[in-house]
């Protein structure tokens, strides 16, 4: 598929079939975002990959929309701000290289006919819990990962006259 096809192909999905993911596809998925580029080459992050099966319970106190637990797996991306490159300013890329990674993953799922879903409304403190995270570590977005049950709705974006300036601002 050509890039140009992928970007449009991607969408945010909302409802997944309770299909398990291949060990191959989600290997993929989980290398793309590992050749993911980031500051300094340092990948200040760590995936977490969890099943939801018997955990769907723990998962609503992290996010409560539906669709969150029908997915098969859910990842979460926690950042490792000590060990990220930092600006000369003190600006810390920590989120910027997950985003990257994040970008990664979530095209190459779309690449392989997985659906996944950007969830930076979820409760950090019960995701540190569940997950048993370390002080250092920083939840910062989940996906779930999984087939999707729904189809993608059109996508109203600004136009590039709103969002481009050359030269100045």
């Amino acid at each position: 598929m050509m890039f140009a096809e992928l970007i449009r192909k991607r969408y945010s999905v909302r409802a997944y079939k309770p299909d398990l993911i291949e060990d191959d596809k989600l290997a993929q998925v989980l290398e793309a975002a590992r050749l993911a580029p980031s500051a300094a080459n340092r990948q200040p992050y760590q995936l977490i990959v969890v099943k939801t099966a018997g955990r769907e319970k723990e998962l609503k106190r992290i996010y409560s929309g539906s669709f969150f637990t029908e997915a098969p797996l859910v990842i979460c991306a926690c950042a490792l701000p000590s060990k990220a490159w930092s600006r000369k300013d003190g600006t810390e890329y920590s989120h910027v290289d997950i985003a990257i990674a994040m970008d990664h993953l979530v095209l190459a799922a779309a690449e392989l006919g997985l659906g996944t879903c950007w969830i930076g409304a979820f409760d950090p403190e019960a995701s540190r819990k569940m997950l048993g995270l370390p002080a250092e570590a920083v939840p910062v977005v989940f996906t779930p990962l999984g087939y999707p049950a729904d189809t993608p709705g059109a996508k109203n974006r600004k136009p590039l006259s709103e969002m481009v300036r050359y030269d100045h601002w």
